[in-house]
Order: C-alpha cells, then sequence, then structure tokens
C-alpha cells in the first residue's frame, strides 16, 4: 500500500523502523538513494473522503485484530505459511503500507497454487506498493528476482521484512528502492535500462489522489512481454472507475474472484497499438 497518514511518534514505532542494512537491500539512508540494479545477478548460493478514510483505518485495525486460517496476529506481527516456509512479518500503524491487505495475502495464495501457470523461477520481477514485502516475499521464495518498490518512508519496514524472510532461503536476493507514483519513473526507471517479465500489485487502489499516477506507472513498466498481476479488494465507487481505466488501456483478463473476501484478481499485457516512449 501507498500513502502514509499517520506519523511514527504518534505510536512511538522510531524503534521498530529501523533499517536493517543487508547486502543488496538498497534504501533510501542519509539522504543517499542508490537504484536497483538493472541486471539479474547469478543464483545466491544458498538456496468521501474523509468518510473513506476513516473506513480505511477501521479496515487497518480489523486486520490487525481479526483471525484467518494459517495467519496469526500478535504485537504487530503476522505469520504466514507459503511455499513451505514460515513468514513473520512486520506491521506498524504509521500508514496503510505498514499493513497486511487481503488483495496481498490472495495474491500470494495465486503465486504459490498457480506456480506452473505463473513460472517465478529466474524471473525479474518488480512490485509496486510493496508495503509490509509479503508478496515480494512470496516472489523471492518462487525463485524470482523481486524488485520492491514504496515510498522512501516505508522502505525501512519493507527492507526489514523482506531481509528477515529471505536471507539464506532464495536464489536470489531481492532489493528495494523507493518509487513514487508519476514522478520521475522515466528518468529512474527508463526502459532502455529496465526490463521486467512481472509486475504484482497487491491493493494499491483505494481512496488516494493518485489513481493517475499509478495507471500511468503501471502502463510504463507493463511493456511487451511484461506480465502484471494485481490483486484487490473492492471498496470504493473510485476503485471500481479504476477498473475501467484499467481496462481501457490493458489486455486484462479476471483471473479469479473471491467473493467472501471482495478480492479479484487481474492479469494485464500490453495492447500492440500502445508505444511506450521514455523521456
Amino acid at each position: 500500500m501507498y500513502m502514509s497518514v499517520l506519523s511514527e511518534k504518534t505510536f512511538g514505532l522510531d524503534s521498530i523502523m529501523e533499517i536493517e542494512g543487508r547486502p543488496g537491500l538498497h534504501v533510501q539512508k542519509k539522504g543517499i538513494v542508490k537504484q536497483p540494479d538493472p541486471v539479474k545477478p547469478p543464483p545466491n548460493n544458498a538456496e468521501e473522503e474523509d468518510l473513506d478514510d476513516e473506513n480505511m483505518h477501521k479496515e487497518a485495525m480489523n486486520r490487525r485484530n481479526a483471525w484467518q486460517r494459517s495467519v496469526f496476529y500478535s504485537l504487530g506481527k503476522e505469520t504466514f505459511f507459503f511455499t513451505g516456509q514460515e513468514i513473520s512479518v512486520r506491521e506498524s500503524l504509521d500508514s496503510f503500507g505498514a499493513v497486511v491487505w487481503p488483495g496481498a495475502v490472495a495474491l500470494c495464495r495465486y503465486l504459490e497454487k498457480n506456480r506452473e501457470q505463473v513460472d517465478l523461477l529466474d524471473k525479474a520481477v518488480l512490485e509496486l506498493g510493496a508495503g509490509t514485502g509479503l508478496v515480494s516475499v512470496v516472489a523471492s521464495l518462487l525463485g524470482a528476482w523481486v524488485t520492491a518498490t514504496d515510498l522512501p518512508d516505508v522502505l525501512s519496514n519493507l527492507s526489514f521484512n523482506l531481509s528477515r524472510n529471505t536471507r539464506g532461503r532464495c536464489r536470489y536476493t531481492p532489493q528495494v528502492a523507493p518509487l513514487v507514483w508519476g514522478q520521475d519513473v522515466k528518468r529512474d526507471f527508463p526502459s532502455s535500462v529496465y526490463s521486467y517479465d512481472y509486475v504484482l500489485c497487491a491493493d494499491v487502489v483505494y481512496h488516494h489522489n493518485f489513481l493517475e499516477d499509478l495507471l500511468i506507472t503501471m502502463q510504463h513498466f507493463c511493456k511487451p512481454g511484461t506480465t502484471l498481476l494485481w490483486a484487490n479488494k473492492v471498496r470504493f465507487q473510485s476503485d471500481l472507475h479504476f477498473i475501467e481505466n484499467f481496462k481501457n488501456v490493458f489486455n486484462v483478463t479476471l483471473l479469479e474472484e473471491i467473493p467472501q473476501e471482495e478480492v479479484r484478481i487481474y492479469q494485464a499485457t500490453a495492447r500492440k497499438s500502445a508505444q511506450q516512449h521514455d523521456v
């Protein structure tokens, strides 16, 4: 998820937002930003605005207090089981991006269940709005070379969760990089340098002011030969409007719908007629 809504100071979370600083996890630190490596390395040796905002806050709290099969909540930590591995994800309440949302869990389930159709082994994968990093962790465990992106103030917790859950378990060390939708994307991620087999997105669409920028960013990265997988819980009328715009610019297939969770998973590819240019 994407938009920071509460301050760390409000919840006393300064102590849990430190950067672990593992090799290969590139984050913003002391004002210096390192762009992610564009070339895959050899495998590792080790194998309604106010009301809508209020509703999002309530859902975040419910996510923290609820119980689901295979998910256990305690003191801001969630434990998941995917690809035969236990995944421990640290949450906080400083932003929507620090909570695990239904779309992320649904997309992880889909990737695990459909690994023959969506073969991530040795594939270059980009996640937009990675949040706590659950989807990027699962993609890494499935053999992908992952670059997880989000707003700069989310990256430290994202980096921590990726490092904790992938170190010594994955073929490739995942990367973390700042990416603000629609801002300097062509400059920072030129298509002549950066190319991805898959772009993953989970619960990036809700009531915020960056939906047009998000769609532009999706278009930039979803070039011919790239598959975009997007899972989202439908919450607001603006979500349905975005879905229509999404269908207007991509070739879209509804892969799965989960009515009880109000989650849909879409696959999108670039239209042949679409021309993408970098400036």
